[in-house]
């Protein structure tokens, strides 16, 4: 590594000013805070120093997503070669091997096409490479299905990236999650590609892995069962487990579990934000079961589709959640109800959990806002007393 920063050192002087590569000067910086912590120290305006910065912080999110990333990809081929009828025939490697070849390129162009789009915007706005979409990158092919076309994947990157990101100034600015933007574009763009019974299951072979399935193959998601008034034909080991039909990460709550240790012990994500999400998801599937609204128990509400995913890694969104102590148990419960009731309300939308944290990331400024304005007036009483 040493070698690396002399050489990155040896190369420097020609991004800076009066170099003849200046023009480059945030491609390089962008780089080289990847790879190095900056030893460069804020002049004002500063009241808490920390030695950990927001790459940093991103890093321990992707490091967060991999179990659900590599999951997903054996719960692709493990689909298909079930949906062949050869899986009792297959090695893990065969599986997984497909699973990595259908995903690995979708993980790439949503990096080739985001990261693309940043260096361009911070070359045209001389300005440093924002590190945000470290995460959104790998967050968005997990929250699709399979199937998903590459062209149509890329619009949606370009749509999030510019319109949910960078016209309201960048990292951290944001007011809707970007990945979120990413899949309501998908969502009502081409409700075909992400809804339905024949977008869970890659049907085509790669360099000699999987299965070539008929393009009329269809395999519904629990919750699409669920929707078409069906009984689930999933146990509940395959739903915690995440053997099931799904958006690539979005299967597995042990992964995801594995995803949420991480976060919570590297004090990345608000425990205070995922608990209440929990909370509200449960509290309202409670409800609806006693009531007889919902054909399944509240906990199969909470394994299936995208909620823990949704819980963990986007409801806990530093920029786009309730900052304050207080607000964070407000939104997170909102979202976890939310994304109960739409699901049990609306037959005609399955998941819920979308929407439920579009709305949170609607109205988290509003629950911020009364929070603070609560704490003022309760101060501004104990003055008068």
């Amino acid at each position: 590594m040493s070698a690396l920063k002399n050489y990155l050192n040896k190369i420097k002087p020609n991004f800076e000013e009066g170099g003849k590569l200046h023009s480059l000067w945030s491609v390089y910086d962008g780089f080289e805070s990847f790879l190095f912590v900056p030893n460069k120290t804020s002049q004002s305006g500063v009241s808490i120093h920390d030695a950990i910065d927001s790459k940093r912080i991103m890093s321990f999110v992707v490091i967060a997503l991999l179990p659900a990333l590599l999951f997903g990809m054996y719960n692709v081929g493990y689909q298909n070669y079930l949906a062949a009828g050869t899986l009792a025939n297959a090695s893990f490697c065969e599986i997984f091997g497909f699973g990595f070849l259908t995903v690995l390129p979708k993980v790439i162009l949503s990096y080739v096409v985001g990261l693309g789009i940043e260096f361009a915007w911070a070359q045209w706005k001389h300005e440093e490479i924002q590190e945000g979409y470290l995460v959104t990158g790998i967050i968005i092919p997990l929250i699709i299905p399979v199937t998903t076309p590459w062209w149509i994947l890329v619009l949606a990157i370009a749509f999030s990236v510019v319109f949910c990101k960078e016209i309201f100034g960048g990292t951290g600015m944001n007011i809707f999650n970007v990945a979120i933007g990413a899949r309501m574009f998908l969502f009502f763009s081409y409700p075909s590609c992400m809804t339905g019974d024949n977008v869970w299951v890659a049907k085509d072979a790669i360099l000699g892995l999987g299965n070539n399935l008929p393009d009329a193959f269809t395999m519904a998601t629990p919750l699409g069962q669920i929707a078409q008034g069906s009984a689930v034909q999933a146990s509940l080991s395959d739903m915690i487990f995440g053997f099931i039909p799904g958006s690539i990460g979005e299967t597995s709550v042990i992964a995801i579990a594995i995803g949420a240790v991480i976060l919570l012990c590297t004090g990345i994500a608000s425990w205070k934000t995922m608990l209440s999400v929990f909370v509200g998801g449960i509290a309202m599937a409670l409800l609806f079961s006693a009531t007889g609204k919902t054909p399944i128990a509240w906990y199969e509400h909470i394994v299936l589709g995208g909620f823990c995913f949704g819980a963990v890694f986007m409801a806990t969104d530093p920029v786009t959640s309730a900052r304050t102590e207080c607000g964070k148990w407000v939104y997170g419960f909102i979202i976890g109800a939310l994304a109960v009731i739409v699901r049990v309300l609306n037959p005609g939308y399955p998941e819920g959990m979308m929407l439920a944290i579009f709305f949170g990331n609607m109205i988290a400024p509003l629950i911020d806002y009364c929070v603070v304005e609560r704490n003022i007036s309760k101060r501004a009483k104990r003055l008068i007393k």
